[in-house]
């Protein structure tokens, strides 16, 4: 069994109502420094909007983010988990892939995603209904345009001819499609499982990240899926890396009680009052340390090869929490 590779989704929160702090600035620079010191990769989220209601709170520009942390790195990995494709133009975002990529060193991952938020299509000029093949576009347009000159892209949505993308990474970075089942949210009655057409993006590309909103159980099921998938589409099962991405809140007590009771506060700060306490806990991570390892170790036995966990505070001090009580358990 491979060793279990880590990632830390870093606090780019951007507090909704509230002017820029330079504390928070400083946070996410040290939370930075810290994965840099202990080979954790670095990733950012992606809301184009704050979602009142939804979550309590907004997030930096990802790709701009990133840039800051290609510079206080050298080592790690930098990834977005993930992009919201379609709220972006192909072209424009291959220029700013190159360029991060440049800047990088070639350590840039490309997670992606089509995003669920309708108010952030609206305002880009697409609708929900489009997202997904809108992110299936983008996905070809920038993969033609960062791999060779004189690119011409002609879909449904997105159209160009003979453009060329400079400079150009020597190679494609690695692409991460998000999706899988989730905990429904309230007033929702059915489950909502992880599409075919999800899982065809997701074989394609060969890396996935399962959502953070899905059951324990759910998320197993869906690699039992997205495997059974792969082969019927006569692609090699054992080729598709198993990531996984959660929300935790680490509290330093062997007290399981004391661990969940500490963790509200912050996790409902950031999530939003949207859902029940009880759904949170479903959905995510939260509780004493021994719990959250137990049940990133029920992931490893059924295969999972890379984690990213994201905490729910600016702290830093939940990155060395990570490195020490966390990553040690899975070496």
């Amino acid at each position: 069994m491979a060793k279990l590779k880590f990632g830390a989704w870093i606090p780019t929160y951007a507090w909704s109502g509230k002017k820029t702090d330079p504390k928070n600035m400083r946070r996410i620079r040290d939370s930075i420094v810290k994965c840099e010191k202990y080979g954790i990769d670095v990733w950012v989220i992606d809301h184009l909007l704050s979602a009142p209601g939804l979550y309590g709170n907004a997030w930096l520009e990802p790709l701009s983010a990133l840039a800051y942390a290609a510079a206080l790195t050298s080592k790690v990995k930098i990834a977005t988990g993930i992009l919201v494709l379609p709220v972006r133009h192909p072209v424009l975002l291959a220029k700013e892939i190159s360029t991060l990529c440049h800047l990088s060193d070639n350590r840039y991952v490309f997670g992606v995603g089509p995003g669920w938020y309708a108010r952030e299509y609206e305002v880009t000029g697409s609708r929900i209904e489009e997202r997904g093949r809108r992110t299936d576009e983008i996905i070809e347009a920038v993969t033609l345009l960062l791999t060779r000159p004189n690119a011409s892209y002609h879909g449904k949505f997105y159209h160009f001819d003979d453009v060329t993308i400079d400079p150009r990474p020597p190679k494609m970075p690695p692409i991460w499609v998000s999706g899988g089942s989730r905990v429904p949210d309230p007033g929702e009655h059915d489950v909502p499982l992880i599409a075919t057409t999800v899982m065809d993006r997701i074989v394609k590309a060969g890396n996935w990240l399962s959502r953070c909103s899905g059951t324990q159980d759910w998320v197993k099921r869906d690699w039992g899926l997205l495997q059974r998938h792969a082969k019927a589409l006569g692609r090699d099962p054992k080729k598709l890396t198993f990531g996984h991405c959660n929300f935790i809140h680490l509290v330093d007590t062997p007290s399981h009680a004391k661990a969940v009771a500490a963790s509200k506060a912050p996790f409902i700060k950031t999530m939003g009052t949207h859902r029940s306490w009880e759904h949170l806990q479903e959905s995510y991570m939260i509780g004493s340390i021994d719990r959250i390892n137990a049940r990133i170790d029920d992931l490893v036995k059924a295969g999972l090869e890379y984690l990213v966990l994201g905490p729910v505070t600016d702290d830093p001090a939940q990155i060395d929490l990570m490195a020490r009580k966390v990553m040690p358990h899975f070496k």
